[in-house]
C-alpha cells in the first residue's frame, strides 16, 4: 500500500560504523538542553510516522500517503535509537512562529487521483493515525474521521482531515506542549465522485484544500516539567490507575511465599543436620547402608555434568542480562528516560549489550575452567552466539516483513552495519578478552566433597521429582510473582503507555530474583533426597522455564488484552516475545543456578564426614 521513501541515513555509511564505538559510548550522555526561542522565529514540525492505531510497531513514513509536501524531502538527522524506534522525521510545510497565531493558513492543494483517495479511505478504515514531532514534543491525531451506523440500511462514512488547529503552550522563550484538534472543522468525505467543504469531485479524483490553524497559550509549566504535561495528555488511552495496589498486593504474597519456603526448608535441613551427625558419632561407617537421602549421595553430588560448554555459555550470558536489567533499570531511576527522549532506551540497551559482553565471557570461561573444561576458545564462541544467534535470526524475518510491507520499523542498510559495527568491534572483543581474563584468574572448584571414579546409580524417581514437573513448579511461582507488572511492562512495549513507575519495577525485579533463587534451593533438596545427583541442568532448567509461562502469557495478551492484527505486527510481537522469554530463562536459570550450588556447597561442608 506504501509508496518507498529514501532514507537519508543511506549515506555516510562507512563514517557511521567508524564512529561506532563513540556513539555507543556517548548516547547516554547526551544533553537534551532547553531551545530558547524569541517571538516570530521559526519552530519547526517535522512529520514522522503514520500506521494503524491497534498496531504499535506497524508504522510508515509520513509521506507514503497522499499529503502535502515540500518539492524535496529533508529529513532530520536522527540517533540510533530513534531510527530504532521507526522515527522518520523530515520537515513539513507548516510554517509556525513562536507566539504568532495563524487563523486558516493555506498549506496547499493537491489533485488526487482515484488511486490516492482509495489509499486515504484504507488507511482511514485502518484508523490511521499520525504522528509529528514539535521541539521533540510529539503530536498525534487521526488521519480521518469514520462513521459506522445502522443495521438495514448500514451506513459508512469515510471523510479526510484537511483542516489542523495547532495548540500550543509556552513558558517563557520556550515550547512545553503541542496537541492538534480538528473539533472546529470538517472532514471531506471520501466517497467516489464525492465532494464536499474544500474539495471538488474531478471525474474519479479529488482536489482538495489543506490549511492549518496555530493557536498560542501560556503554561504555568516551566521547561523542566514539562514531560507532566505530556503524560497527561491522553490521545491515547490510559489503563494505570489501580497500579499500585495490584502491585502492593502482588508484593505482598510473595514475600509470605518466601518466607514459608525459607522457615520450612530451615527447619527440614536442621532435622537432616542433626539425624546425619547422630549417625556419623554413632560409628556409621557405611553410608550406603540404609536410606540416608541426600548424604548418601555425597561422592557423587559434585560430578561435572555433560555439556560444560553450553552450561557455562547458559551462565554466562545470564550475568550479562542480569547486569544489563539492573543497568537500565538504574539508568531509568536518575531520570535518563523520559517521553521527550526519542529511542533514548533502545540507544542505551544497545551501549549496555556490547559493554557487558565481558561480563558474559569472564564468567562463562572462568566456571568453564573451573569444572575442567579444555575447549575454552569453543566456550568463548559459543558464548558470544549463545543470544546473538537467535537475535539475529528474529531480526532478519521481522526486518523482511517490515522491509516487505515498507515499514520504518524495516532497519536502513547503514543502521544494520552500525549494529553489527558495535558487535564486530565492541561486543565480541569484549566477550574475548572477558574470558581470557576469566580463565587466567579461574581458581579451584571448591567442592567440600570428594567424587568417585564410578557414579551411583539413581533410584526410581516418583512421577513429582521428574524434571517436567519441576519446570512447572520452578517456573509458574516465578512467574505468579511477576504477573501484574507483566501486564504493565506490555501495556507499555506493546501499547501506549508511558512507564514511570521504576522504583517498584526494581522492587518487582529484586522479588523474582529472589523468589527464583528459593524455589531453586527448595527444588534441588527434593531432588538430592530422593539420591538423585544430576541437579547442574535440572537447577537451570526449573527456574529457567519461567520464559515459557511469560510467551505463553504473550500470547494471551495478544489474543484478549490487545487489538493488534495483521502479518507485520504479529512477526514483531511474536519474534521478541519469544527473545524476551530467552532473556528471563538465562536470566532465571543462571540465579537458579548459583543459587542451588551456593545451597549444595553449605549442606555438604556442614555434614561430619572423613
Amino acid at each position: 500500500m506504501m509508496a518507498e521513501i529514501e532514507h537519508p541515513n543511506q549515506q555516510g555509511v562507512c563514517r557511521m560504523i567508524g564512529y561506532c564505538i563513540l556513539v555507543l559510548c556517548l548516547v547516554p550522555q547526551i544533553t537534551w538542553a532547553t531551545v530558547s526561542y524569541k517571538q516570530g522565529d521559526p519552530v519547526t514540525l517535522y512529520v514522522n510516522k503514520v500506521g494503524p492505531y491497534h498496531n504499535p510497531q506497524e508504522t510508515y513514513h509520513y509521506y507514503t500517503l497522499p499529503v502535502c509536501r515540500p518539492k524535496e524531502v529533508h529529513h532530520k538527522s536522527l540517533s540510533l535509537g530513534e531510527v530504532l524506534d521507526g522515527d522518520r522525521m523530515a520537515e513539513s510545510l507548516y510554517e509556525i512562529k513562536f507566539r504568532e497565531n495563524t487563523e486558516k493558513k493555506l498549506l496547499c492543494q493537491l489533485t488526487l487521483t482515484e488511486k490516492e483517495v482509495d489509499q486515504l479511505r484504507e488507511a482511514i478504515e485502518e484508523l490511521y493515525y499520525f504522528e509529528f514531532v514539535l521541539d521533540d514534543i510529539p503530536i498525534w491525531g487521526f488521519v480521518g474521521y469514520m462513521e459506522e451506523s445502522g443495521f438495514l440500511p448500514h451506513s459508512h462514512k469515510v471523510g479526510l482531515w484537511t483542516h489542523l488547529d495547532f495548540n500550543i503552550e509556552y513558558n517563557g522563550n520556550s515550547v512545553i506542549f503541542a496537541n492538534v484538534s480538528v473539533k472546529d472543522s470538517k472532514p471531506v468525505p471520501l466517497e467516489e465522485g464525492g465532494a464536499g467543504h474544500g474539495a471538488v469531485g474531478t471525474g474519479g479524483g479529488l482536489a482538495l484544500s489543506f490549511s492549518y490553524s496555530v493557536h498560542w497559550f501560556e503554561s504555568p509549566l516551566n521547561h523542566a516539567r514539562r514531560a507532566e504535561r505530556l503524560r497527561d495528555y491522553s490521545f491515547f488511552p490510559k489503563t494505570l490507575e489501580i497500579h499500585w495496589l495490584s502491585i502492593i498486593n502482588s508484593l505482598v504474597l510473595v514475600v509470605l511465599l518466601l518466607g514459608f519456603v525459607i522457615i520450612i526448608l530451615m527447619r527440614v535441613l536442621k532435622n537432616d543436620f542433626a539425624r546425619y551427625n547422630v549417625e556419623e558419632e554413632g560409628g556409621c561407617d557405611d553410608l550406603d547402608q540404609g536410606d540416608n537421602g541426600w548424604k548418601i549421595i555425597h561422592t557423587d553430588v559434585f560430578r561435572f555434568p555433560p555439556y560444560k560448554s553450553l552450561l557455562c555459555a547458559v551462565l554466562g550470558v545470564g550475568a550479562q542480562f542480569l547486569t544489563l536489567a539492573t543497568g537500565i533499570i538504574v539508568m531509568a531511576l536518575l531520570g535518563m528516560f523520559n517521553v521527550h527522549r526519542h529511542g533514548a532506551i533502545n540507544s542505551a540497551a544497545i551501549m549496555l549489550y556490547a559493554l557487558t559482553s565481558c561480563v558474559s565471557g569472564y564468567c562463562s570461561c572462568s566456571f568453564y575452567t573451573q569444572i575442567h573444561g579444555q575447549r575454552w576458545v569453543w566456550n568463548i564462541i559459543l558464548t558470544s552466539s549463545l543470544f546473538s544467534a537467535p537475535l539475529f535470526l528474529t531480526w532478519s524475518v521481522v526486518n523482511s516483513v517490515h522491509w516487505w510491507s515498507g515499514s520504518t520499523q524495516a532497519l536502513p542498510a547503514s543502521t544494520v552495519l552500525l549494529l553489527l559495527g558495535a558487535w564486530v568491534l565492541v561486543g565480541f572483543p569484549l566477550t574475548v578478552i572477558g574470558g581470557i581474563v576469566g580463565k587466567n584468574r579461574a581458581g579451584n572448584f571448591q567442592a567440600p566433597c570428594r567424587t568417585r571414579n564410578i557414579a551411583r546409580q539413581i533410584p526410581t524417581q516418583p512421577w513429582y521429582k521428574h524434571t517436567a514437573v519441576h519446570m512447572s513448579i520452578g517456573g509458574f511461582l516465578p512467574f505468579s510473582a511477576i504477573s501484574v507488572e507483566l501486564y504493565y511492562i506490555f501495556a507499555t512495549v506493546w501499547g501506549r503507555e508511558h512507564y514511570t513507575l521504576y522504583g517498584i519495577l526494581l522492587c518487582v525485579f529484586a522479588i523474582l530474583l529472589s523468589v527464583g533463587a528459593c524455589i531453586s534451593v527448595a527444588l534441588t533438596y527434593f531432588l538430592l533426597s530422593g539420591e538423585d545427583y544430576r541437579w547442574w541442568w535440572r537447577s537451570v532448567l526449573s527456574t529457567g522455564s519461567t520464559g515459557l509461562f511469560i510467551f505463553v502469557y504473550s500470547v494471551f495478551y495478544y489474543r484478549n488484552r490487545s487489538s493488534m492484527s495483521g502479518l507485520v505486527q504479529s512477526a514483531e510481537f511474536f519474534g521478541y516475545s519469544l527473545l524476551t522469554a530467552l532473556v528471563f530463562s538465562l536470566m532465571l536459570g543462571t540465579v537458579s543456578f548459583w543459587a542451588s550450588l551456593v545451597f549444595i556447597r553449605y549442606i555438604y561442608r556442614s555434614l561430619k564426614m572423613d
